[in-house]
């Protein structure tokens, strides 16, 4: 389950910053030797670029922890124990970090993820369909508990210095490179010790027992 590669990105936004600055660098010169025009035309290339080299390192940074989602992909293992009625514990598998353990009050476990669908345009520069877990909380059968019982929300998604998610839903312009409409959740009812493996796919996010833990 490999993670999408920002290393051609990274590189993208170091050449296009370089050819950047070279050409405002450019623009400068241009301006001391009075020649407006070439002036102009130099800073107006060296700030495109700049700026295209900035959007790039943005990307680059903000699929950091995102992995690639071709077909079903075991995305956790978690495993439940009850502690009490309607409390239990869930320690989450995550491939390439560390083992998280969280108390869920509640009778059910309910795991959701943000999922990026890149569009044809970004396809073309190797941007594929990927997918973060986001959170893990606990849900009630009864509804008026569910308003009123005790809520345990946990963030499943790992810092990064560029949520791309969250830049999406704000800024419409983006919206030529990627989607960040779609989310997906799934939930199933935790009654005795058990294991679960989370699956993700194209269609959305799946719970599935594996097999019954030590009682």
């Amino acid at each position: 389950m490999p993670s999408l590669d920002t290393s051609p990105l990274l590189l993208a936004a170091f050449l296009l910053g370089a050819l950047g600055a070279i050409f405002a660098l450019a623009g400068l010169m241009a301006l001391v030797r009075l020649r407006p025009m070439r002036f102009a035309l130099r800073m107006l290339t060296g700030l495109l670029l700049l700026s295209l080299g900035a959007l790039a390192g943005a990307i680059g940074a903000g699929i950091k922890g995102y992995r690639a989602l071709t077909l079903e992909e075991v995305a956790a293992r978690v495993e439940v124990r009850p502690s009490s009625p309607q409390h239990f514990a869930a320690t989450f598998h995550v491939p390439g970090r560390t083992e998280m353990t969280y108390e869920i009050a509640g009778d059910e476990i309910y795991v959701d993820a943000h999922i990026l669908k890149w569009t044809p345009l970004a396809n073309v520069l190797g941007l594929h369909t990927g997918y973060e877990l986001d959170r893990v909380a606990g849900r009630y059968y009864d509804i008026a508990q569910e308003r009123s019982a005790e809520r345990t929300v946990h963030s499943l998604a790992e810092d990064k210095p560029v949520d791309l998610f969250g830049l999406r839903r704000r800024y419409t312009f983006l919206s030529p490179l990627f989607d960040a409409e779609y989310g997906s959740g799934s939930f199933v009812p935790v009654t005795r010790p058990a294991k679960f493996e989370v699956r993700v796919s194209t269609t959305g996010l799946l719970i599935r027992e594996v097999e019954s833990a030590p009682r």
